[in-house]
């Protein structure tokens, strides 16, 4: 009889008959609600790669070490963005090799490369206002500035915009991302509201595997409020805009309609070219529009191919490449500015139109 919590197979191996693992078996191995499991597929691409011969997808071995190394470090607090790109690139082991993910109990599993910073599940240096972006960026949030204990006349605190989101209360949300956007613009807003809020729905969808809705309706309210407040915008002083755009297959897109909203309030033009933008289209744009810089969006690992971005076309005048977000790998082209923070992806597009 086959042990819960066993592969499916009579031996070691996961055969290609009888492929390996049922989302269920994981869950329990892991002691991680199923719908994380899945939102951790959707988000960060570390999920199941086999099909049983019904089509079902199912966990092999070396998926299960990747989720164990990804919930070993989000356990330690890592980021659930940073310790899936780390799970994702952990070298695979061989042959009578104990992988991190199955350190016994009185062993301390190898840190991952990047030093203690990170093994410890802190970045090297605490950024206020990292890049994120949804559906909803609520891994990074845990790095947003504190917020201040007690709010300021007319506005909400964090922890009070988060009742009412988790209330879905809809009207109060939208007044008070609008009386703050009015009050201190699109990066105190980020900074010192989004980013909290985020956080509280991540810890919330960790812990129950609830609060899907109420990151929608939050991402929803938010990208709204940015649109109203970039309606009244000054106008552009530069000649040349900002492109802002998706990596293909990138889906999430709320880090770059906030960023084109910060930009609108500094008296810059963009055009936002939206989800999954192709790269041969967003050469074709770079020709017609002639951009100052163009700002390029990645969220999760596997949207984060860099090679492509050295294949933009170059200009004249010349034109900033910048990437963003989570989701880049390795072998960023030398020619592209590589950052992290919101203040970052400001400050890289304002140094490129002085």
């Amino acid at each position: 009889m086959r042990r819960e919590g066993q592969p499916e197979t009579g031996g070691d191996a996961v055969s290609e008959e009888e492929p390996g693992y049922g989302i269920g078996a994981v869950a329990r191995r892991l002691g991680v609600p199923a719908s994380t499991l899945r939102t951790w597929n959707l988000r960060y691409g570390i999920g199941p790669s086999r099909r049983s011969p019904g089509g079902h997808r199912r966990y092999d071995e070396a998926d299960l070490r990747r989720l164990q190394e990804m919930n070993r470090l989000v356990r330690s607090g890592m980021p659930p963005a940073d310790a899936a790109r780390l799970a994702l690139r952990q070298r695979q082991p061989a042959a009578g090799e104990r992988s991190t993910g199955d350190a016994g109990a009185g062993e301390q599993a190898a840190p991952p490369a990047g030093g203690a910073a990170v093994a410890s599940g802190r970045p090297a240096r605490r950024d206020a206002g990292r890049l994120a972006g949804p559906a909803a960026p609520p891994e990074d949030a845990r790095e947003a500035a504190p917020e201040s204990p007690v709010a300021e006349p007319g506005l909400l605190s964090a922890a009070m915009l988060a009742r009412a989101v988790a209330a879905m209360d809809a009207p109060a949300v939208s007044v008070a991302l609008d009386a703050a956007l009015a009050a201190h613009g699109v990066l105190w807003t980020w900074e010192r509201l989004v980013l909290p809020v985020f956080a509280a729905i991540s810890r919330r969808q960790w812990e129950t595997g609830a609060g899907i809705d109420i990151e929608h309706l939050f991402s929803n309210r938010l990208q709204a409020a940015l649109v109203r407040f970039s309606a009244h915008a000054p106008a552009p002083v530069h000649p040349r805009p900002v492109l802002l755009a998706a990596a293909e297959e990138e889906q999430h897109t709320l880090a770059i309609q906030a960023l084109a909203a910060a930009l609108a309030g500094l008296a810059v033009e963009t055009r936002v070219l939206g989800a999954r933008t192709p790269y041969s289209a967003l050469a074709d744009a770079m020709r017609r529009v002639g951009p100052a810089a163009v700002f390029v969006w990645s969220q999760t690992p596997a949207t984060g191919e860099p090679a492509p971005l050295g294949g933009l076309p170059g200009l004249r005048p010349a034109c900033r490449v910048i990437a963003g977000g989570p989701g880049w790998g390795e072998g960023m082209p030398t020619e592209v500015v590589r950052v992290t923070t919101f203040r970052d992806a400001i400050s890289a597009v304002m140094t490129t139109l002085r």
